[in-house]
């Protein structure tokens, strides 16, 4: 079995009964005192969601089997769940105190194992030859510190029961491919100086919590791959301009194809070579960080590539090491393969991947990818997830549910900063809500029906049909007990095959009218409801906000990678920085507008937190009013009807303008005043709740924020 720092086998450790001591008192009636039997406390997350009772027994024994599964893992004490997570300072190729190397390896079904390099012109040398230890699955070889140098290539070939081939260590942390080649191999990366971090210690803020999710090769206006060097320098100050206090990095781990977007990763403890060296990463962290930009990694421990020479697909011999046998081992619709998440030695290497990253790399959390394909043995896929029955039917993965579980209480050991996002479409309950009430220990989930609501809205239905009592409840359709990042659309909505929110707004009309004072119906169209559903959605978050770079400003193309169908072109897979610089193009309306919107959720002091107070719906008019705090937002979807005078009843006082997507420095008409203050008009009858009426003028495809003023 894979082990942390002894070589030695987890031993599970027997749970100890608790006994209640029966009352034996000569001449009492009772033998025991019910009252005196403990009852086990009720999991508070059957306490907030009582339609959960019928279920109770599978929530239990979900919260049960993690319990047990870290008494197993820990020894039933002995060491710690961190313990068993430093898997990564045992396994792989490291340099000792005494300057000598040693390099380890889990391969159970393996019969011979040599390390084959630069350093012995890739040939099998009994120098190089690994070693068994007895016992265990585990190969090992120590060698003279002579022997290797920074930057040497090197690989393993691997010997098993019939078969022998060149593998990459599972647990390599570089791994880089030759560019004439195009063989992958690890890469002995050990410089003289490792890097020194300027900020040692971060905390996000969280407050809410504003994601930016990049990807750091498709980051520049060039046809070309990007660096971590050029996003520090060029795209890391934009962010930090925007507003932004958190950036989430896709395709961190290394993966063969580029156009995978990272998803199909081979080599899981290595920071992916083609965007630079693993201290150049760090130095875009440590400046991340001294901007007060927190930043998550996009990791992906629901599936792996099928490759072998690169990958985990077939690493000694036996493709079940790592993946499951029989009918699961493939994901039917990745063209992947799926973990094993019940091995012992699986959870070893997920886990230790979970603190390398955060201690080595300083990350401050993960978005864990494609939850929904863990959850259950179907992956999601055929799924309606109709109702809280489809969640305790016995077609869920009990060991991707402990894994998960397991993994959000190592992160929050090791960080207790950290931040973990679930990635999860079904709506599983419990998700980000604390282990501890019964849940999987989340921090937040991904409110993906959001998304999918706004592009149902624009492909089906007529403007004058938009219905506001429909919006209102979808952007904030959500467990009151679990916090979620709200978005408009991310990544999946810009790939080849879909359509960003402007593009079905706009459509072709962006590369013809686009430029201020040749616009058309189409382009102003889209500009001023590209504003109104990013404004509803970010004003309405319980937790965060999220947006996909470049569609800040309403990026015109989608996203295509390099590919033999496009002749290797990066020409759609960079993001044109050009486009929202330009004065003279609409671009910048929707970039200085959403800098604004970030702003303005800003003024109210955790606003993720505060209530949304409805004040006034009505489909008819397609009006729509609510407040958070002092804050209160006001929208009106009706395409052509504007309101003189629409009355709200408000709180008394004098309300003030903040933001306008109306206002010409957003690309609006500008058909109000924002400089003007308004005060409640006074109504006896609701003056003794210290209300009153506010009057608005509210333009037709228009929305405002006030704000209340301190003043009375």
């Amino acid at each position: 079995m894979a082990t942390t720092k002894k070589e030695s086998t987890a031993k599970s450790s027997k749970t100890k009964a608790k006994s209640t001591k029966k009352a034996t008192k000569k001449g009492t009636k009772k033998v025991a005192d019910k009252k005196a039997v403990p009852q086990e406390p009720e999991l508070r997350l059957l306490r907030n969601d009582k339609y959960l009772a019928e279920y109770a027994d599978a929530i239990k024994g979900r919260h049960q089997f993690a319990l047990d599964k870290i008494n197993h893992l820990t020894r039933g004490g002995e060491i710690t769940l961190s313990d068993f997570a430093d898997g990564h300072l045992y396994f792989g190729l490291h340099r000792q105190a005494d300057g000598s190397w040693v390099i380890r390896e889990w391969a159970p079904n393996a019969t011979a194992i040599f390390v084959i390099g630069d350093f012995n012109k890739w040939q099998e040398k009994k120098k190089y030859a690994m070693k068994r230890l007895r016992g265990t699955g585990n190969w090992e070889l120590t060698l003279p510190a002579d022997a290797l140098k920074h930057g040497d290539l090197y690989k393993f070939s691997i010997h098993w029961d019939g078969g022998q081939g060149e593998r990459i260590p599972a647990w390599a942390t570089r791994v880089v491919q030759d560019d004439q080649t195009k063989i992958f191999s690890a890469q002995v990366w050990a410089p003289e100086r490792p890097y020194q971090w300027h900020v040692r210690k971060f905390h996000p803020n969280t407050s809410p919590l504003l994601i930016y999710e990049c990807h750091i090769g498709m980051a520049q206006d060039a046809e070309k791959v990007g660096t971590y060097l050029e996003f520090r320098d060029n795209v890391l100050p934009r962010i930090v301009k925007d507003g932004y206090n958190c950036i989430q990095i896709m395709a961190i781990q290394e993966h063969p194809y580029y156009g995978s977007f990272g998803y199909h990763v081979s080599s899981f403890f290595a920071a992916s070579s083609r965007f630079g060296t693993p201290e150049e990463l760090k130095s875009l962290i440590d400046a991340a960080h001294e901007q007060g930009i927190a930043v998550i990694m996009d990791i992906v421990h629901s599936h792996a590539v099928k490759n072998e020479t690169e990958g985990l697909g077939n690493l000694a011999g036996d493709p079940n090491q790592y993946f499951y046998p029989g009918d699961r081992h493939e994901h039917p619709a990745w063209d992947s393969l799926c973990f094993d998440y019940g091995k012992d030695e699986v959870l070893h290497f997920l886990l230790s991947n979970c603190k390398f990253w955060l201690e080595e790399y300083h990350f401050d959390g993960f978005r864990f990818d494609g939850v929904t394909s863990m959850l259950y043995y179907s992956h999601g896929l055929g799924e309606a997830f109709m109702g809280y029955a489809d969640y305790y039917n016995g077609h869920q993965d009990d060991n991707a549910i402990c894994y998960l579980t397991l993994a959000n209480e190592l992160i929050h050991k090791v960080n207790s900063s950290a931040i973990t996002i679930a990635e999860e479409v079904s709506g599983m309950p419990g998700l980000a809500a604390p282990f501890k009430d019964g849940g999987y220990g989340f921090d937040y989930r991904m409110a993906m029906n959001i998304p999918d609501y706004w592009i149902k809205t624009i492909k089906e239905l007529k403007d004058e049909d938009w219905k506001p009592s429909s919006m209102f409840w979808e952007v904030k359709n959500r467990r009151a007990d679990e916090k979620t990042i709200s978005y408009c659309e991310s990544h999946d909505q810009a790939l080849v095959g879909d359509k960003t929110i402007i593009f079905r707004l706009v459509d072709a009309d962006m590369y013809w009218h686009f430029k201020i004072g040749d616009q058309n119906f189409t382009a102003n169209r889209g500009i001023a409801l590209h504003k109104m559903i990013r404004l509803l959605t970010a004003s309405t978050i319980n937790g965060g906000y999220l947006n996909f770079m470049g569609n800040e400003f309403g990026h015109p193309e989608w996203i295509d990678f390099p590919r033999e169908g496009n002749g290797w072109s990066h020409k759609y897979a960079r993001r044109q920085w050009n486009l929202v610089d330009n004065p003279e193009l609409c671009y910048h309306f929707l970039g200085d507008f959403d800098k604004a919107m970030l702003e303005v959720l800003k003024m109210e002091k955790n606003i993720q937190r505060t209530p949304i107070v409805e004040i006034w719906h009505n489909d008819g008019d397609q009006i729509l009013a609510f407040q958070r705090g002092d804050l209160l937002f006001f929208f009106n979807f009706s395409p052509n009807r504007s309101y003189d005078g629409y009355g709200f009843m408000v709180r008394q006082g004098v309300y003030d303008y903040v933001l306008n997507t109306d206002s010409p420095a957003f690309g609006g008409n500008g058909l109000n005043d924002d400089t003007v203050r308004h005060f409640t008009n006074y109504d006896a009858q609701l003056a003794r709740d210290n209300k009153g009426w506010l009057q608005l003028y509210l333009p037709a495809r228009s929305a405002c924020v006030l704000r209340r003023s301190v003043e009375e």
